[in-house]
């Protein structure tokens, strides 16, 4: 069996999205929704579905229907009203600094640094919301 990506809890929250949606609560609807997420997650085609997840054609078929009756982006704007910030992965970026940028006159700390590339800082973004917050770079 594949690993799954969602837990009872959050299965338990997007089943009552699903229901607003009039997406019936079959025996094999978390199955279903589990398919199309590897699927996404991994980007395998349909047919190379693990069986796991029952007939591949049977998982495209829902994941189809509900994208054309707009399903989908309906659970997805659902999801975004109440975000789970248990996880938020903030991106770093480098960014170059113009020669003359550097040594200004002023009292502020310009966190430019030397690189390799020449003149650069790196800005981090973050979130007064953020309990646990991790830094990649």
């Amino acid at each position: 069996m594949p690993r799954l990506m969602l837990s009872d809890e959050r299965w338990s929250k997007l089943r009552l999205i699903m229901r607003q949606e009039h997406i019936y609560d079959k025996a094999d609807l978390r199955l279903t929704v589990e398919g199309i997420l590897y699927r996404m997650r991994v980007g395998c085609p349909w047919r190379d579905l693990p069986e796991a997840f029952g007939p591949w054609t049977r998982v495209y078929k829902r994941f189809n229907d509900w994208s054309k009756k707009g399903k989908i982006l309906n659970m997805f704007k659902s999801l975004v009203q109440e975000p789970d910030l248990e996880w938020e992965f903030i991106d770093g970026s480098i960014v170059s600094a113009h020669q003359h940028g550097c040594g200004a006159g002023g009292s502020d700390d310009q966190a430019i640094g030397k690189s390799r590339g020449g003149n650069s800082t790196k800005i981090h973004g973050s979130s007064a919301e953020s309990v646990g917050t991790f830094w990649f770079g």
